[in-house]
């Protein structure tokens, strides 16, 4: 055997979902940032959920980072991940939306400004 052959998956990606293609929520994105909500991990759970429980028992992962480390499709790890949120095994937070984040050169020249009034 390879080494190209031993990374390949015995099962279609498309089988982790139970053949489903589309995630119950439209909310998450391949940015979102998962974290475990703590709920022990039962038999009732699939295996692939069962990873990805465990990849996030040290901390918070993205979306991406997830199906990197499943070494499955983003498509497919959104799937996973939507049914994990939903049982509430699982808590996913939407990457901040570009217009919310702060300029950093205005928030300086704001405080150049502030620093001028009080001299």
């Amino acid at each position: 055997m390879t080494p190209r052959q031993s990374n390949r998956r015995l099962v279609p990606a498309y089988l982790a979902t139970g053949g489903r293609a589309r995630p119950s929520r439209n909310t998450l994105d391949r940015l979102s940032l998962l974290r475990s909500a703590g709920m022990p991990i039962t038999s009732d759970v699939r295996p692939e959920e069962h990873r990805i429980l465990e990849l996030l028992q040290p901390g918070a992962l993205s979306l991406a980072e997830v199906a990197a480390h499943l070494k499955l499709p983003v498509s497919v790890a959104k799937v996973l991940v939507a049914d994990l949120v939903d049982t509430g095994r699982l808590h996913a937070r939407v990457p901040i939306p570009e217009a919310e984040q702060f300029d950093r050169q205005i928030l300086e020249r704001v405080l150049d400004g502030l620093r001028s009034l009080k001299s």
